[in-house]
């Protein structure tokens, strides 16, 4: 189905959404280029693809669909797989009779309507709908593969086989064949595909007196996922175990390992930590997705003057970029968001690292092994000698690793790094303490990130005014007025509006979002280390003093920045409270 030219120009003057000397100015680069109207004003940001759709939708008389509110029935949901849907945007919605009406972003793609047509036997009746749309319907399938999931773990719990003795004493042969018992093959598997299903990044089994605990990890607050059987605990850890490559006879010591799986849509690396504990072995596991989209910076949270301070650090060939944060504040994700940016065919890019968490493509990556006493420091040693022109180390955690990465940075490389501390400003104390000269600080480190990761609001919210008492009880006037001043330098709030009628949100939960929230974001401050930022760590190295001439100079603090997000809608303020809290 094809829209002549002239009808999309005169449907879009119509429409009010483009300003007339913009669709002048896109026809006149369609003709010239040879492409369409619409696709032009898509890649000029003048006009939305889904508002384009919505007009293509109208021009050809062709239903549009809006699936946001829509309650699918789940047996029609399933008429299309999920990573089908997933992979051609196409989802089954409404079925009468002998006919199934499917919701797609594009209504060309006659491969994957006829492909259906053949598959159900239906005469398909295409709609157009947009991205949200499509997002929507995607986490109706999460909802129903949850209960799915849930019904396989009860059935195959009760089909547990009962080994008489003391789990304790089992041999490792013994270990094996429960490894292999066919319920206790499901109900791992089970649980590691509902893990994925819930974007959960964590995996805790813990075995109580008298039954095992499964708790997932999501958006950094754990869950309790389940409740197991006792008799599954020592298959389970078993089956672990042997996708492990672990000893299955040792329960005495800790041991850590690691495997893949691999889904429909994605891979994911599982990083495995047994612990002994008093009932038993604890098993957590952090799920690493190989597979995933690329991040930017903007996805990462960042923004105007803390992004504008970090692509230009990445424009440096020499120094120190540094990223702080406790564990799990997303500072692994930030460094590699940063080497993608750097990652061109010009330049040889190295990395020592434990473990290796992404894999990139035309990055040597080399993970460490301190049992064989292969450690950063050993590593960096070595990375020098390969010729690189960035390098990364996961983590500076000892004086040598942190004055070999000080040694390279001197001698012309661009060195990335994380290290752990709860400011920006407290990673100099930290490097000083380590034994690190201030000289040396100044001379190489470029900028410093900390961060925090906060949980996003899904789409429903609660609006509501914070008065100025109510202010003063979360965080100083200054802090807000902070806040404010960014959101009006990125002009996201409406002239004229002042600090006491911004609106601020509180999360709404949903079928879809059991606690109002949906996948995290970060809240960052950004050190640059300017002159006077250096005359100030030469003359006093103390967190409050650099910190304070930092935020002299501009520097958002994290919860400053909290504060922008949120009133931004992004995330509530008692979200902002607990990320910094921690």
């Amino acid at each position: 189905m094809h829209v002549l030219e002239s009808e999309m120009k005169e449907f879009i003057i119509d429409s009010g959404l483009v300003a007339k000397k913009d669709i002048d100015a896109a026809s006149e680069e369609a003709a010239n280029k040879k492409q369409s109207l619409g696709s032009v004003l898509v890649s000029r940001g003048s006009l939305t693809e889904d508002a384009l759709r919505r007009i293509q939708a109208y021009v050809l008389g062709i239903p549009f669909i809006n699936l946001k509110e829509h309650r699918i029935n789940t047996e029609v949901l399933a008429l299309i797989p999920e990573p089908i849907a997933r992979t051609h945007n196409i989802i089954a919605f409404q079925k009468e009779g002998d006919s199934l009406e499917v919701a797609m972003l594009d209504v060309d793609d006659l491969a994957s309507i006829d492909s259906l047509r053949k598959k159900t036997g239906l005469k398909i009746l295409a709609r157009l709908t947009d991205t949200e749309s499509i997002k929507s319907a995607l986490l109706q399938y999460q909802k129903s593969l949850k209960d799915e999931f849930g019904d396989i773990i009860s059935t195959e719990a009760g089909k547990i086989r009962v080994v008489s003795g003391n789990n304790k004493d089992l041999s490792g042969d013994e270990l094996k064949k429960m490894a292999e018992d066919l319920p206790i093959v499901r109900i791992v598997d089970t649980l590691l595909r509902h893990a994925i299903v819930q974007s959960a990044s964590d995996i805790h089994i813990e075995p109580m007196e008298n039954e095992v605990l499964v708790r997932y990890r999501i958006d950094g607050v754990l869950h309790d996922a389940m409740t197991l059987p006792k008799p599954a605990a020592a298959g389970i850890v078993a089956r672990i175990k042997v996708l492990s490559n672990l000893k299955l006879d040792e329960k005495r010591l800790p041991q850590d390992g690691r495997f893949k799986m691999e889904t429909e849509t994605e891979r994911v690396s599982f990083r495995v930590s047994m612990l002994p504990t008093f009932f038993g072995e604890k098993t957590v596991m952090r799920l690493l997705r190989e597979t995933g989209e690329g991040f930017t910076l903007d996805a990462l949270g960042l923004h105007g003057e803390n992004m504008e301070r970090i692509h230009h650090a990445l424009k440096q060939t020499t120094g120190i970029i540094l990223i702080s944060g406790p564990t799990g504040s997303g500072k692994t994700t930030t460094l590699y968001t940063m080497l993608d940016i750097l990652n061109r065919p010009d330049v040889n890019i190295s990395t020592v690292e434990d473990p290796i968490e992404y894999q990139m493509k035309r990055v040597n990556q080399t993970q460490v092994n301190p049992q064989i006493g292969f450690t950063f420091a050993n590593g960096l040693r070595s990375l020098v000698r390969q010729d690189p022109d960035i390098i990364m180390v996961g983590e500076i955690r000892d004086s040598e690793t942190a004055s070999l990465a000080i040694n390279a940075a001197l001698t012309g490389h661009l060195v990335l790094s994380t290290i752990h501390t709860n400011s920006a400003a407290g990673a100099i104390p930290r490097l000083i303490d380590m034994g690190i000269e201030p000289f040396l600080l100044v001379s190489t480190i470029r900028v410093i990130v900390g961060q925090r990761l906060v949980r996003k609001f899904c789409e429903k919210k609660e609006e509501y005014t914070l008065s100025k008492a109510m202010r003063a009880k979360i965080a100083s006037e200054d802090d807000f007025n902070i806040a404010f001043k960014a959101l009006q330098d990125e002009k996201l709030v409406k002239s004229g509006s002042t600090l006491d009628t911004i609106p601020f949100y509180r999360p709404l939960p949903s079928d879809e979002c059991e606690d109002g929230y949906k996948g995290r974001i970060g809240i960052h401050e950004v050190l640059a280390v300017s002159p006077t930022i250096r005359e100030t760590i030469l003359r006093s190295s103390t967190t409050d003093a650099i910190e304070t001439q930092a935020k002299k100079e501009g520097m958002l603090t994290m919860f400053q920045d909290g504060l922008y997000k949120a009133g931004r809608g992004t995330t509530s303020i008692e979200e902002v409270l607990r990320a910094i809290s921690e």
